[in-house]
């Protein structure tokens, strides 16, 4: 994309997202750079960047979750870090060795998870990670930012010696101390610290009695601070190893900057990944805080924003708990250009900078609060004219501004381009600007870029009727309630219900009567008509809504029935093939039977051999030679129809006892009859009648002529009473 007019940004309110990007940066760099966010010139960038992206949002929602990314600037000691002799602090270091593990865990992280992160392992794959440089930096400064005591032989050695002469200062002072304390010389404090050095707390009246070097003394002057005479050789020496440590340590520091010196571009590329990382991680957040997606990125120069919603209307609703509208809105190659229209309030403004907004997110590299299945492709320039465009500075009046935006349009307008424009043609006499207005818009048009306008005039929205690459839409507007319906409607031009607007904002009945007079009679004609086919448009659209529904759920029907055909049939098929084979089994066993009736007659095993052999011959003639695949398939087939047809058999079985358990629990509900010696009864899931012949202890002796049998009471069913 070519370098956008700063009123563009502006327009769109482009700023307020990269504030609100910065804010979820974690890294001063990335802060830096998120302010500094513009369109990518390269395609290529710009799909690494989304992808990239896309990669990190990704990671929110499964195991594999991206190490913390943060980290402090390194910009100024890498600024330091080629001058000669240069003395950079061990804060300085300790920065420059935490950035390099940090990079090193990164590139070992996206490296093992290369599946799931190929474009960030990519990015961090960039570049090598040199070890030496955090090796250097540890062996020197430990993980708490002190110079470590195995720094060099001669720090060491330093160390020790102010070690052990510390050791012989505490000695010496606690001896003092105790020897001043039984002397009763010492306050109640006995001792406190000035300058780094133990001293003696010491009662005024007992100073000279002490001996030492006075170092200072309390406000009320009651407490004199003397640091022993016993320490203060020892403390002379201390000194002297200290600044000799101090000494020893600048060395040190020198020595490792002349050391890291050689990888400064290395370093600055780190710091460069990183922040890149960290940028990309406040992508995602951003993206995840108002459910955005990647669209599909076409070559096609189509863009289809399919319920899409204005960024920062989204998130301050939702902070706000309120609903948000979203569009959906389309442009190609044969709807090249929009014309919105509508009433006051009703959302073309949002609408138009919705479409601007996404576009420019998109082309910078972030995602977009779009559906899914959106579609979007890139322009070389946007350009706008949006808002009050008066211009102080130039003395220009807001018609004029915008005389001077459309003559930019006319120099850059290309098919490349996409122009958003609101309020087009306003600011001039209505049908003067409207006539400058519709010349503008052919001249845009024959130039084939794509734009959206918003307008009330009606010329404009007659030239969008007729141009057939162009096409009109509107806000819709609920006539009864007098309320903005925030949907966006396309093909038809939208009423602006002037008049229902303005009785809706307080003003007279009697006023806006007045004013519908002063108005040509045709105009309000014209303007009822819109707002009638509007209406019916809405109705229309609801109707082919429902029809296409209705339809869609025929066809879904129609299918599901036609697939069940083709299954009954299969089975039918099934079922005949083994109807037929079962059969001829029973046929030929019924051939056997028969001749094995004859051996045991007779008792001659020549005619049954032969009999048997007959049968075979004349079954086997019938039968096709097949292959063992063949044989295999068929038996394959017969397994399954036999167990297709075991399972039916078992379901009715279950359905059968299911239905026997429900008529038995229906029996035990009903109030039963008392049963007596010589009632006839029978089984509740019987057919035979017998009499019952004695009765003991719930259990029934029924008698059904042939035989007897012993029963529970609850098992039987009154048939007939006895003596009736």
């Amino acid at each position: 994309m070519k370098q956008l007019p700063k009123k563009t940004i502006e327009d769109l309110e482009f700023p307020t997202v990269l504030e609100q990007l910065a804010g979820l940066c974690q890294t001063q760099p990335g802060k830096q750079r998120a302010l500094e966010l513009s369109p990518f010139k390269e395609n290529v960038e710009l799909m690494d960047s989304l992808g990239r992206t896309q990669e990190y949002l990704s990671s929110f929602e499964n195991e594999n979750r991206i190490p913390n990314h943060g980290f402090e600037s390194i910009q100024e000691p890498l600024k330091l870090l080629p001058v000669e002799n240069i003395l950079l602090p061990v804060e300085a270091f300790r920065k420059v060795g935490s950035l390099c593990r940090l990079f090193q865990t990164h590139q070992k992280f996206f490296k093992k998870f290369n599946e799931y992160y190929p474009l960030l392992h990519q990015w961090m794959d960039q570049e090598v990670f040199v070890p030496e440089v955090p090796e250097q930096i540890e062996a020197v400064i430990d993980r708490f930012g002190e110079i470590r005591n195995d720094a060099s032989a001669e720090l060491a050695q330093i160390r020790r010696g102010i070690n052990q002469l510390r050791g012989k200062i505490n000695q010496s002072f606690n001896a003092a101390l105790s020897r001043y304390q039984q002397a009763d010389f010492l306050d109640d404090i006995r001792e406190s610290v000035i300058e780094n050095r133990r001293v003696l707390a010491v009662k005024a009246m007992h100073k000279r009695k002490v001996r030492g070097s006075v170092v200072g003394q309390s406000k009320t002057g009651s407490i004199v601070y003397i640091e022993p005479e016993v320490s203060l050789a020892q403390s002379r020496e201390l000194q002297m190893l200290e600044l000799e440590e101090q000494e020893e340590i600048r060395r040190i520091l020198k020595s490792l900057a002349v050391a890291i010196r050689p990888y400064k571009e290395t370093l600055a590329l780190y710091e460069k990944v990183m922040t890149e990382v960290d940028l990309t991680a406040a992508k995602a957040s951003y993206a995840k805080s108002m459910d955005a997606c990647l669209p599909e990125i076409n070559s096609d120069k189509r863009m289809y924003l399919r319920e899409a919603y204005h960024p920062l209307l989204l998130l301050n609703n939702n902070a706000r708990g309120e609903k948000t509208w979203p569009q959906t809105i389309e442009l190609h190659p044969e709807n090249r250009i929009i014309v919105i229209s509508g009433p006051n309030a009703g959302g073309k403004s949002i609408t138009l900078k919705t479409i601007g907004l996404l576009q420019l997110m998109l082309q910078s590299g972030l995602l977009v609060p779009v559906h899914e299945r959106s579609s979007c492709c890139l322009f070389d320039l946007i350009l706008t004219d949006i808002g009050d465009n008066q211009s102080i500075e130039n003395h220009l009046s807001t018609y004029s501004y915008r005389l001077k935006n459309m003559n930019r349009f006319l120099r850059k307008c290309n098919a490349e381009t996409l122009f958003l424009i609101d309020e087009f043609g306003t600011g001039s006499d209505p049908e003067l600007g409207g006539a400058l207005a519709e010349t503008f818009l052919e001249t845009f048009y024959e130039r084939e870029a794509f734009g959206v306008i918003t307008t009330h005039y009606a010329n404009l929205k007659v030239l969008a009727n007729e141009l057939p690459h162009a096409t009109n839409a509107n806000m819709l507007f609920n006539r009864e309630t007098l309320e903005p319906a925030f949907k966006l409607e396309m093909g038809q031009p939208g009423s602006s219900f002037t008049f229902e607007v303005a009785h809706k904002n307080g003003i007279p009945f009697s006023l806006v009567n007045r004013a519908k007079k002063k108005v040509a009679r045709g105009k309000v004609r014209f303007d009822a008509t819109i707002a009638k086919l509007q209406k019916e448009r809405s109705k229309m659209a609801q109707t082919g809504s429902r029809l296409q529904e209705e339809e869609v759920k025929a066809r879904e029907e129609a299918r599901r029935l036609e697939e069940l055909n083709s299954k009954i049939k299969d089975k039918l098929s099934n079922y005949q093939e083994l109807y037929d084979y079962n059969q001829r089994m029973i046929h030929l066993g019924t051939k056997v039977d028969k001749a094995a009736e004859s051996y045991f007659v007779h008792k001659k095993k020549r005619p049954l051999i032969s009999e048997l052999l007959r049968i075979v011959e004349t079954e086997n003639s019938k039968r096709t030679k097949k292959s063992a695949a063949q044989r295999k398939e068929e038996q394959q087939k017969k397994k399954e129809v036999v167990k297709e047809a075991q399972e039916k058999v078992k379901d009715i079985r279950q359905q059968k006892k299911k239905q026997a358990a429900k008529k038995a629990k229906k029996e035990k509900e009903k109030p039963r009859p008392v049963l007596k010696v010589g009632d006839r009864v029978r089984l509740w899931d019987g057919k035979a009648v017998g009499s019952i012949d004695s009765i003991e202890k719930n259990k029934a002796i029924v008698n059904y002529g042939l035989f007897t049998t012993n029963v529970g009471l609850d098992q039987l069913e009154l048939v007939e009473k006895k003596g009736k």
